[in-house]
């Protein structure tokens, strides 16, 4: 038995690239960051913040609601699995790429800039 399981919280990095590819099923991809807070150690080591940036893509029903709603600095949380793939370059130099492929999703807050005042 073997499981591929993703669980995210975080923020977007920027609005979701959305395609109409060929077979007609839509699909949205974006950059997403999760930050590790820092902190000190026992011993007054500082450990600085830490970021990771994920490459996010949604199909389907998920990449309309992504086309509609997910703009830069939204907050997400996301389930999915990982999925490596690879490419040739323009030199035909073998490239990979790691991608979240999006299963569940929920809005958890908008961005600062859409809010409403008060919120």
């Amino acid at each position: 038995m073997s499981v591929n399981k993703v669980i995210l919280l975080g923020n977007v990095g920027k609005d979701p690239d959305v395609r109409y590819p060929s077979q007609g099923q839509v699909v949205a991809s974006f950059p997403f960051a999760t930050t590790e807070r820092g902190y000190t150690t026992a011993n007054g080591t500082q450990v600085p913040e830490r970021t990771e940036w994920h490459n996010i893509v949604m199909w389907g029903r998920n990449a309309e609601v992504a086309e509609k709603f997910i703009r830069k600095g939204t907050q997400l949380y996301i389930e999915g699995k990982i999925r490596t793939r690879s490419y040739d370059d323009r030199n035909q130099i073998k490239r990979y790429i790691t991608e979240i492929y999006v299963d569940t999703f929920e809005l958890l807050g908008r961005p600062q800039s859409q809010q409403a005042p008060g919120q």
